[in-house]
């Protein structure tokens, strides 16, 4: 049987094929690396300035490190809720510009879990990728401007941007109420027992219920009563007044929340006990708008220097056994986290005076004393703390020697 030749042209084809199968065409561009939202974003109102904390974007939405950004932005919009996050930025106001050190070459980035020992440095003068930071926006008198008819909330947003302008994805928002603010509570003050500080201050009343525009609030918002902040502070804080300038690493990385929820009573039990420390308060009245808060001003902290004056309490149980020779006390031990010792006193024979007979003060809770025999003797203890504060003497114990 005859086979049948294959056509040329048919063959040619192939070869053509196979050739174009095998050529490299132009390689496509890289992919732009675009940094992640700002992670953590939150704003704090007080008085008339919005505190916000953020942190810098370290990783890319591919999830490659370093993050290609070269700063991050920060938008604030007086409108409402439900505007979109491209609206919120062409329509509020860019409140701040937080340069932040960059790659030289974006592409150059490593997987998650890979070692960061190759990674080129980063440049730049800005902050470290990864690093909490903080800004802040100081509203006008009546809340904040330009902002829209009726608006009752200021809401703000965060985006990573390339150091060739291009933004990456936003961050979740941070929204606080612009109307008016509550005033700063008077009157505080701080005293102490051996156990406790009590900060006290007087009752705020709330303020008008008003919108930023001066108008009544809007139909089905739900204004709160006043509730209160309690902080610590340095002895050295200065109270942020109307005109006052105070960065916020100076405010609020230098106080120390005591309350974790605001507290409705005028009264505030710190159990932090440290004899010899300064202690200082400060009290904001906090208005609830709905799910939002806002933070009045303070007034000057009152600060109190913890000095024990406290005496232990008397000790009890006191018994006295007669020996050969010797007297033996033993007597119930106090409690007192404080306590340094006891110092045991005896009288030679009724009606005269009580002398120590322990120099220094004892830890045990026994004595024995050696007397002569035939003598009438009278004992009592008194506690002692580290502070020299003596208690009142126990009860008093008689008896004779052998």
């Amino acid at each position: 049987m005859k086979e049948t030749p294959v056509p040329f042209v048919v063959l040619l084809l192939v070869a053509v094929l196979t050739a174009a199968c095998g050529k490299r065409g132009a390689p496509l561009p890289p992919l732009v690396k675009l940094p992640a939202a700002p992670a953590e974003l939150r704003a704090e109102r007080r008085g008339d300035t919005v505190h916000l904390r953020f942190t810098v974007p370290k990783a890319n939405t591919d999830d490659t490190r370093p993050a290609n950004v070269a700063r991050v932005d920060i938008y604030g919009f007086s409108g409402p809720l439900a505007v979109t996050d491209e609206d919120l930025i062409r329509q509020g106001t860019r409140i701040a510009s937080v340069p932040v050190k960059t790659p030289r070459d974006p592409n150059d980035t490593i997987e998650p879990g890979e070692s960061e020992d190759g990674l080129a440095p980063l440049v730049g003068d800005g902050l470290d990728q990864g690093a909490s930071t903080g800004v802040q926006e100081t509203l006008a008198p009546a809340g904040t401007s330009p902002a829209a008819p009726g608006a009752i909330v200021r809401t703000y947003v965060g985006v990573g941007v390339t150091a060739k302008g291009r933004r990456g994805p936003f961050s979740v928002r941070a929204a606080v109420p612009i109307g008016p603010s509550p005033l700063a509570p008077r009157g505080t003050s701080a005293t102490y027992d051996e156990l406790t500080i009590t900060i006290t201050w007087q009752a705020v009343d709330g303020p008008a219920q008003e919108s930023a525009a001066g108008a009544p609030a809007a139909a089905g918002t739900t204004l709160r009563a006043i509730a209160y902040h309690v902080y610590e502070v340095p002895s050295t804080f200065v109270p942020e007044t109307s005109g006052s300038i105070r960065m916020p690493q100076q405010t609020v990385a230098a106080e120390t929340r005591l309350t974790d929820a605001p507290v409705a009573d005028t009264r505030y039990l710190d159990t932090r006990m440290a004899w010899g420390a300064t202690r200082c308060y400060i009290v904001r009245a906090v208005l609830s708008l709905d799910a939002l808060a806002v933070e009045g001003g303070e007034a000057s902290p009152a600060c109190v220097t913890l000095i024990d004056t406290f005496p232990p309490l008397a000790p009890t149980g006191l018994q006295a056994v007669a020996g050969e020779g010797t007297i033996s006390l033993i007597w119930d031990a106090n409690a007192e986290m404080d306590l340094d010792g006891y110092v045991v006193m005896r009288a030679v024979r009724p009606g005269e005076a009580f002398i120590s007979i322990t120099p220094d003060p004892i830890h045990e809770t026994t004595f024995r004393d050696e007397v002569p025999a035939g003598g009438l003797y009278a004992y009592a203890v008194v506690a002692v703390d580290r502070a020299g504060n003596r208690s009142p003497s126990s009860n008093r114990v008689e008896e004779t020697g052998r």
